[in-house]
């Protein structure tokens, strides 16, 4: 295995190109770990949250929504931003489940975190599973027009496999829990 020094990449300058709300885009130059200077572009992102609701059923509580950036309605677990840097991840978690789908749970068990796009996005997703769900009614954001969809967990991952489902945080999330399910049930045999 090759040390870290050989893959490091060390920042000389950066230049800030964009600073929106969400997002931020930089040009940095960079030194390369072979002595030449190189250029990256990338955005800052300051991350997210993602929640699989399992429903006592086997139901994944799931989300359809408009994205406008693909010019779709997409289906998708619960998720979103992290509302300040710092924010606690797990308190992120439990209001988005409650925002989004009006569910709440006494406890979310860590998946996992997801590099979204890791060559040119800071951003990374905590992941979480959510049991024992209680029902409750939803309080989306102003600008979020959602509908509730309860699908299978076999189903929903049979979606995945068949390219139904193109949001990376739904199939690794989704995909991780199915995982998580089928050894738990292997060990109980």
């Amino acid at each position: 295995m090759k040390e870290l020094s050989y893959f490091r990449e060390t920042r000389k300058d950066s230049t800030l190109l964009y600073d929106g709300k969400v997002l931020h885009v930089y040009k940095d130059t960079i030194n390369l770990p072979n002595g030449k200077t190189g250029m990256r572009e990338y955005c800052r992102h300051g991350g997210a949250v993602a929640v699989v609701p399992l429903t006592r059923e086997g139901k994944v509580v799931c989300v359809r929504q408009y994205r406008y950036a693909l010019g779709r309605v997409t289906l998708e677990i619960p998720a979103g931003k992290l509302d300040h840097p710092g924010e606690d991840h797990t308190e992120a978690a439990l209001r988005e489940l409650h925002e989004e789908t009006g569910y709440r749970t006494p406890a979310l068990t860590p998946i996992g975190e997801l590099a979204t796009s890791p060559a040119i996005l800071t951003e990374i997703i905590y992941m979480y599973l959510a049991e024992n769900l209680e029902p409750g009614e939803t309080d989306p954001d102003d600008d979020e027009f959602l509908e509730l969809v309860e699908i299978p967990l076999e189903e929903l991952v049979g979606m995945i496999l068949a390219g139904e489902i193109q949001d990376s945080k739904t199939q690794a999330a989704v995909l991780k829990v199915y995982l998580m399910k089928q050894r738990e049930q292997e060990a109980g045999r």
